[in-house]
């Protein structure tokens, strides 16, 4: 029985020793080939470069599907929360392994709520108004962690927004109030006077204008006989002026 195993054992080591050597096919015979197409390296943008990462944790997304009533994978990637370095917003974006293909992204709103999926300290549920799939849509999302470390980090992370801008929006609720009481005042005044009466201030530039008048007359009069007592005219006893030295007696009623 030995020898009649032997061979075999010896064909086998000799053929494993024939695939292990390699073929005229695989040599390598030191020939380069030239790709057909040059292709150029292009920078791929992900719309992500000017906002901060304020969390990025791996989880597994669901979307409540209500025709189905049930929850539908979304998939398996990296949700991260952002911030935009200028405008402050804060969004909610999830890309699946690989494709890298959006399952999630919608704005951190103050009405935003979040809690755990029935008691499973591993899942949260919230509701959103989503882009992922190129327009506006209100949905339900379940997120799954693998750790529940994970889990309370992201969750505490949106209360903790979510407080913040909600603060925010009271006291700009405030200033927009104040701005609106400061208008309508203004409005208020601005009307009261266009219905006030006419400012008496021209009835009196009227009545010192006929004051003026008034006193220029009168100094023209006062200069008028001035005139004429220097010229020899005077006014006798029945108010007409003559020359004095040519007027008879008893036409003055007093001596000049």
């Amino acid at each position: 029985m030995a020898s009649s195993t032997e061979p075999t054992a010896l064909k086998r080591e000799e053929e494993e020793e024939d695939d292990s050597k390699p073929s005229a096919e695989d040599e390598d015979t030191g020939a380069q080939i030239a790709p057909i197409v040059k292709l150029q390296e292009v920078a791929v943008t992900t719309g992500e470069e000017n906002e901060d990462v304020l969390v990025d944790l791996k989880a597994k997304l669901y979307r409540f599907d209500k025709e189905a009533n049930q929850w539908k994978e979304r998939g398996v990637g990296m949700v991260k929360l952002l911030k935009h370095k200028e405008t402050s917003k804060i969004r909610l974006v999830m890309r699946q392994n690989k494709t890298l293909k959006i399952c999630a992204n919608h704005l951190v709103q103050p009405t935003m709520t979040i809690q755990e999926h029935q008691g499973n300290d591993k899942s949260c549920v919230w509701h959103a108004a989503d882009f992922s799939d190129g327009e506006l849509k209100q949905e339900t999302f379940c997120i799954r962690f693998a750790s529940v470390e994970n889990c309370k980090s992201f969750k505490d992370k949106i209360e903790e927004i979510t407080e913040s801008l909600s603060k925010v929006s009271v006291e700009s609720a405030k200033e927009a109030d104040a701005a609106t009481n400061l208008i309508e005042k203004l409005s208020f005044e601005e009307k009261a006077k266009e219905e006030e009466p006419a400012p008496k201030e021209e009835k009196k530039d009227e009545s010192e204008k006929k004051e003026e008048k008034s006193s220029d007359d009168k100094k023209r009069r006062d200069w008028n006989v001035e005139m004429m007592y220097s010229s020899g005219l005077r006014l006798n006893g029945y108010g007409v002026y003559i020359y004095k030295a040519y007027a008879g007696p008893g036409l003055f009623k007093t001596a000049a």
